[in-house]
């Protein structure tokens, strides 16, 4: 009895060790099984996921600055993708998030960030704000000239009036004179011929006379 009850409590010992090997063998296989693999570069997403079950019920979804990049996809055991990035002049916050079909503890919710690819100019959005601002600075001397356009010509339309005023008052002072003394600049040459003419007639009456008187 004592042999027999001694091989009975080896083999249950053994069945013991052999059951909680098992146990920790298992428990410890699906934490690496699953493999969530993804790398991002300043131009793609490049996404592996491995051993996650024949389940149809697990998920991945990929955004990109909260913008989704692949929406959510439901795939079996593994999946393998790469995703190009939209052009951009700053970097992006990328999300991986992995939900497994056997458990919550295996799900993936990471974050990487996209750099910016070199020689990459800024958007054409950012690089035109800047002369909208400047515009209006330059435009307002341009417009004060023509306010004060009118005031220049003011002074143009002055001379114009006076000229016309000096001819009219011109003549006045003439013919004021001339109303004054009754001649004109002819005046003293006909005065001067009718005493030619006065002293020519004395003079001829005169020798008239003088041959009468030597006739008697």
């Amino acid at each position: 009895m004592t042999l027999f009850s001694g091989s009975w409590r080896r083999r249950g010992a053994l069945i013991t060790v052999a059951t909680a090997g098992a146990i920790v063998g298992l428990s410890a296989v699906p934490a690496v099984a699953h493999t969530p693999n993804w790398s991002v570069t300043c131009s793609e997403v490049s996404v592996d996921l491995t051993a996650y079950g024949n389940s149809d019920q697990n998920t991945v979804t990929i955004t990109a600055d909260g913008k989704d990049l692949l929406p959510t996809e439901n795939f079996k055991n593994e999946f393998h993708k790469k995703l190009a990035l939209p052009e951009h002049s700053t970097e992006l916050s990328i999300r991986l998030v992995v939900k497994a079909a056997d458990g919550e503890r295996y799900n993936v919710d990471q974050e990487k960030t996209a750099p910016v690819c070199e020689g990459t100019s800024p958007s054409p959005s950012e690089s035109t704000t800047p002369p909208p601002a400047e515009s209006p600075s330059t435009e307002a001397p341009t417009e004060a000239p023509t306010e004060s356009a009118p005031a220049s010509e003011a002074p143009t339309e002055e001379p114009t009036s006076s000229e016309e005023a000096l001819p009219s008052s011109q003549p006045s002072p003439a013919g004021d004179n001339l109303a004054e003394t009754g001649s004109s600049s002819a005046t003293p040459v006909i005065a001067g011929a009718a005493a030619v003419v006065v002293v020519a007639g004395a003079g001829i009456m005169w020798a008239a006379r003088k041959r009468r008187t030597a006739q008697n």
